[in-house]
């Protein structure tokens, strides 16, 4: 694989292209492509405006991008190519995904690694849900055969293309690959979205942020540890009990409510709509978070709140759109389910006070960073922005930050 360390161009192009399986997007600078992407997740500037005066950077793709287009096209058409030699920009990729590309693009066409695998093959072999991490990142899907790296067992795993694991079957069996019944339907949720490396995201937050670095020294290791005990419906009514309150008042109200429910092992919808609202307000409820209660309860029956193992097919957005449908879910609940339940890598609460807090502190700002400002400096951290902000809540937790 070649890594374009420089370009000739200062700027980045892209276009479109039909494909047997819908148009796709590709981005080069120079002669190096930046990202390779699927349909439905082509980004909205790709796509042509309506009066096609500036469509897309509408320039003609060089000889070189036209080829690979052209042999994206065959691969999906079911024709073998490796696609080695095909250069990459990484320059924006960290270290450890870099080194799992490079590997993963070694693995020729009909054969399968697991994650890992292919961990093992850069030396580090406990870091198969690293693996995972970096594959569900992947932006070159097919320069980077992404497909053909499957969980342990033979296992599916995942898939983060629109069209999931069935695409990933696809792409398989045009390269000869059949997965037996108990692979397919017992597939594992992609490792990047069970869980990642802190040990990773350490090394890239401190490469490339020298003040976090300072924090992250006198903090030590990341000791954050998602809770997935509960399903995303008890975690949603646990967060609406604790809304505006403190932990102890929290407490006492979500216990009584437990107990007017019967005590439950798991709280489940049923258990809410069941009560009458008189007898959900004798828990200490507020009547608006009774009301919210109550609606996120009808629209878990209706699956607009997935269950756990589809939640973890979505990206960030995808969750936090979905969820914040509901009454009394905002954007930050959903956040601090991603980080807390999901183990979601790369979220960052730019409204959160104690982010904020954490963040003025560590830097030495006199005022909180406003939403924007935070958003932009915390792009360098990507992608474990959740790590940064385990961190910045560390320094308001008492860390001395010299």
């Amino acid at each position: 694989m070649e890594i374009a360390a420089a370009m000739s161009s200062d700027t980045s192009s892209h276009h479109l292209f039909d494909t047997p399986i819908g148009r796709c997007g590709i981005v080069w600078k120079g002669d190096a492509v930046q990202r390779v992407c699927f349909p439905e997740v082509v980004p909205a500037e790709m796509e042509p405006r309506s009066n096609g005066a500036e469509a897309d950077r509408a320039v003609r793709p060089p000889a070189t991008i036209r080829r690979v287009m052209a042999r994206l096209v065959a691969v999906l058409e079911g024709r073998p190519d490796t696609l080695q030699d095909i250069p990459l920009d990484l320059t924006a990729v960290p270290p450890f995904h870099a080194q799992i590309y490079h590997a993963a693009q070694q693995i020729p066409w009909g054969r399968t690694v697991t994650y890992g695998e292919l961990a093992q093959s850069v030396g580090r072999p406990g870091a198969a849900r690293a693996v995972g991490q970096a594959m569900a990142r992947n932006p070159f899907p097919l320069l980077v055969p992404c497909h053909r790296v499957l969980a342990a067992g033979r296992r599916i795993g995942g898939f983060t293309a629109p069209q999931g694991t069935d695409l990933k079957q696809r792409l398989l069996a045009r390269e000869g690959v059949h997965l037996d019944a108990n692979a397919v339907n017992n597939a594992a949720a992609p490792a990047a979205n069970s869980s990642f490396d802190p040990n990773i995201a350490v090394e890239h937050l401190v490469r490339v942020d020298r003040r976090l670095a300072r924090l992250i020294a006198q903090v030590g290791p990341c000791r954050l540890q998602p809770n997935r005990l509960q399903s995303p419906f008890e975690a949603l009514a646990e967060s609406i009990v604790y809304q505006q309150l403190t932990g102890k008042a929290a407490a006492t109200i979500y216990g009584r409510l437990r107990q007017l429910c019967h005590r439950p092992r798991v709280l489940r919808p049923a258990h809410i709509l069941t009560a009458t609202t008189a007898a959900l307000r004798s828990v200490g409820l507020s009547r608006a978070k009774v009301a919210a209660l109550q609606d996120l309860a009808a629209k878990a029956q209706a699956r607009v709140v997935p269950s756990l193992a589809a939640l973890q097919q979505l990206d960030d957005e995808a969750v936090i759109e979905r969820l914040t449908t509901i009454r009394g879910i905002g954007r930050w609940t959903v956040e601090m389910l991603l980080i807390f339940r999901l183990g979601r890598p790369d979220v960052l609460p730019v409204h959160d006070y104690g982010v904020r807090k954490g963040f003025a502190k560590a830097y030495g700002h006199a005022a909180l960073p406003t939403p924007k400002a935070l958003a932009a400096h915390g792009e360098r951290w990507r992608p474990y922005r959740t790590v940064a902000a385990w961190y910045l809540w560390r320094a308001v937790d008492g860390a001395a930050v010299g």
